[in-house]
């Protein structure tokens, strides 16, 4: 038996003990979990699994906190916005502690490797009984045992021990639409970023892993499924054999079936042309690449130790669009970073420009505790970065708006993911751009033809289109 397969039997042994243990906790009756996720979509993936775990240990699941017997919240320590709604949201979890002195709040996830967060937490928050971080998941059941059976807080954080754990229960929240975990952690410690310390080195899934869940995933009825890691580029580091993300990539798509393959995150400095055309090739590979450029002056991307500059982010776009002529590309960009000057910020807008974004992720500074980037002197003012994130906005939103226009008349393949409102469907192209349809629910979670009718600012519509799906 492995060392794997040891610690994943022993978590299962906790769970077994948990079920009855939970269920006089509970009143007698069959206990109620509730996971909430702040974040990015590995911290989703995530929550899958706390989720999966939880229905091991013989808990019902449930939408609403006031139901629940267990509460966690998984957050997320990228933006200080989201560490702000989770402080705001944990405290209004007093007054149900107080109504139910059983319940068991626990919060976890990347804020929670943290020293200075954790013992906020424990200062702050005393109704809240346990505490973990990223590199403790597959140990929950373990976690929970000890905390409900000795009665005392319990905090478990900076035990990463570099290993990937396989074969943790996975509740999926999606039946047609799916995350697929790839690898874990980054090594390329952006002087911006909090991840390499929250999520720990880089280490990958073995291929064989990947492949057993992705192809248990598509008979299972899955469509859409997204590879996922801090830098999926970066495939591969830490496997005996030798391999990298594309000949994974190339392998996943050539599961039997009808299914979607989309991926994120990409780094620049690693995306090859390899990627680029294997994604030109394969019919069931999306042609959307996510690939955040964060400045457009080389300059400040050396500040925020990209290791890549301007001219080599346009490079990679420019090979891209002329292998897809149909590529849409998605980026993130920091607005604000410190020291920028306005002439950099201008070289972020010609950049935009340049490449013509199908959307945005944009976000102004935010500084992390314990990054580099947050000892550095920044004498812009927030108004100063609220005016250039208005204006990257407005730049943004007319490329947008021109893209879309110019989808009107064109037959583009969908895939119908839910009920935008009464009457009304969001579809969702390959190239990751959203359509409205008039069509009944019961397409939800189907492919189908869609002709662009109509095209508002960034907002289009469209119907069916006769043809084959």
């Amino acid at each position: 038996m492995t060392e794997n397969e040891k610690i994943l039997k022993q978590q299962d042994e906790y769970s077994e003990m948990l079920r009855d243990i939970l269920f006089m906790r509970a009143g007698n009756k069959q206990p109620v979990g509730y996971v909430r996720t702040y974040g990015c979509q590995q911290n989703v993936a995530d929550s899958e699994r706390i989720k999966g775990m939880l229905e091991k240990m013989g808990c019902s699941l449930t939408e609403n906190a006031e139901e629940a017997d267990i509460i966690i919240f998984n957050t997320c320590a990228v933006r200080e916005h989201a560490e702000d709604r989770v402080f705001g949201n944990v405290g209004a979890l007093k007054a149900l502690k107080k109504k139910k002195p059983s319940l068991l709040i626990g919060l976890c996830g990347c804020m929670m490797e943290q020293k200075h967060i954790a013992d906020r937490i424990y200062n702050s928050f005393p109704y809240v009984g346990l505490v973990f971080g990223t590199h403790a998941i597959h140990r929950f059941p373990e976690l929970v045992y000890n905390a409900v059976t000795s009665g005392k807080r319990l905090i478990e954080r900076g035990t990463d021990d570099g290993a990937v754990y396989e074969g943790i229960p996975i509740h999926r929240d999606g039946s047609f639409k799916g995350w697929l975990p790839i690898m874990y952690g980054c090594d390329n410690f952006c002087t911006y970023c909090i991840v390499p310390y929250v999520r720990g080195r880089e280490r990958s899934r073995c291929p064989e892993a990947v492949l057993e869940e992705a192809g248990s995933m598509v008979q299972a009825g899955f469509k859409d499924i997204t590879l996922l890691g801090q830098n999926v580029n970066s495939y591969g580091k830490g496997l005996d054999e030798e391999t990298n993300f594309a000949a994974l990539l190339r392998r996943v798509s050539e599961i039997d079936g009808d299914f979607w393959l989309r991926f994120m995150t990409s780094h620049p400095k690693d995306c090859s042309r390899e990627l680029i055309d294997l994604m030109a090739e394969s019919p069931k590979i999306c042609n959307h690449l996510h690939l955040p450029f964060q400045s457009g002056s080389s300059n400040i991307l050396k500040r925020m130790n990209r290791r890549y500059t301007r001219e080599k982010y346009l490079e990679i776009a420019e090979y891209a669009k002329k292998k897809i002529p149909d590529l849409s590309i998605t980026s993130d960009v920091i607005v604000g970073f410190p020291g920028e000057t306005e002439e950099e910020f201008q070289e972020t807008l010609s950049l935009i420009r340049e490449v013509e974004f199908t959307s945005l992720f944009t976000f102004i500074y935010s500084p992390r505790v314990g990054t580099p980037a947050a000892k550095m002197e920044d004498p812009n003012s927030h108004e100063v970065k609220a005016a250039r994130m208005a204006e990257l906005l407005k730049t943004q939103e007319t490329i947008a708006a021109k893209r879309c226009a110019g989808m009107v008349g064109k037959t583009y393949r969908v895939l119908v993911e839910e009920q935008a409102r009464e009457g009304v469907l969001n579809a969702r192209t390959q190239n990751n751009i959203v359509v409205e349809i008039k069509e009944p629910a019961e397409l939800i979670g189907t492919f189908q033809n869609v002709e662009i009718t109509e095209a508002r600012n960034w907002i289009l519509r469209g119907k069916l289109s006769e043809g084959k799906n």
